[in-house]
Formats: structure tokens, sequence, C-alpha cells
């Protein structure tokens, strides 16, 4: 994929996590407030943090595994 792409995704990323983390701060949940937040930093596309292919994709990995399971979790929680 063209850097484009990869720039736009961290974009896009940035502004979700920034999302997650108001909301999260909203409903008191520091937390979640906190690790949205440390997501958004890290995701950001101005200022990169190098930390090599490999780290990147485990971290990509971790990342959308949490993110399902914090989908789910809110899902039974509405319930």
């Amino acid at each position: 994929m063209p850097y484009g792409f990869y720039q736009f995704v961290r974009f896009v990323a940035l502004i979700g996590f920034g999302v997650l983390a108001y909301k999260a701060n909203g409903q008191e949940r520091q937390t979640e407030m906190i690790i949205y937040g440390a997501l958004a930093l890290l995701f950001q596309p101005f200022f990169k943090i190098s930390l090599g292919r490999e780290l990147w994709n485990i971290v990509d990995v971790v990342v959308g595994i949490g993110l399902i399971g914090s989908l789910i979790m809110n899902r039974k929680s509405q319930r």
C-alpha cells in the first residue's frame, strides 16, 4: 500500500481513539480514558514512533483484539 494510506489510517485512528477517550471520560471510566488516550498518542501521524515492523504488527493485533473485546463487553453491559 502507498505511504499515504498508512498516514490516513493513523489520522483516523487518532480521531477514533480521541472520541473513545472523550466518551470514556464522560462515563467516568478513567482507566479506559487513559488507555484510549495513550493509543491516540501512539497512532498519531504527526510524530512517528519507530517500533519496527514486527513490533508494530504485534501492537496492531493486540489493539485489534482489545477493541473487539471492548465492543463485546460494551454490548453485554447495555443489555
